[in-house]
């Protein structure tokens, strides 16, 4: 019998490269950072503190072509404390939850740009 402790959750949507600007909602106020990849699905947010697996978060992305940042909700899925002896960037899998179609059909409209714009953005698949 395996142990799936250490499994990552399966991916819904590929992820691709792209740096945005993320504020999120923390018990000490709003937080900004970057997130590093982006999906129809979820964003990973590089950052020293994340929240806990299981944590619900409100965000605040700014999309380039928007005019205005929009709200979406999230939850955490996986974590990626510091770690000084290793080259994983720190962290947190947010998966989007609770997304109404208007948001949806803009975030996939930007990824879909962004995937034409940056053929090379796309994240290898995971080794298994």
């Amino acid at each position: 019998m395996s142990d799936d402790k250490g499994a990552q959750p399966v991916r819904k949507s590929e992820r691709l490269q792209h740096e945005l600007l993320v504020a999120y909602r923390t018990v000490d106020g709003f937080i900004t950072d970057w997130a590093v990849n982006i999906s129809r699905g979820g964003i990973f947010i590089n950052t020293r503190t994340p929240l806990a697996v299981g944590s619900i978060v409100r965000l605040i992305v700014s999309l380039p072509d928007a005019a205005f940042p929009f709200d979406l909700t999230g939850r955490v899925i996986r974590v990626h404390p510091p770690d000084p002896n290793s080259d994983t960037i720190p962290g947190m899998g947010i998966e989007f939850v609770d997304i109404d179609e208007e948001k949806k059909s803009r975030l996939a409209r930007f990824v879909d740009r962004l995937r034409a714009e940056l053929p090379d953005a796309v994240m290898p698949p995971p080794k298994k």
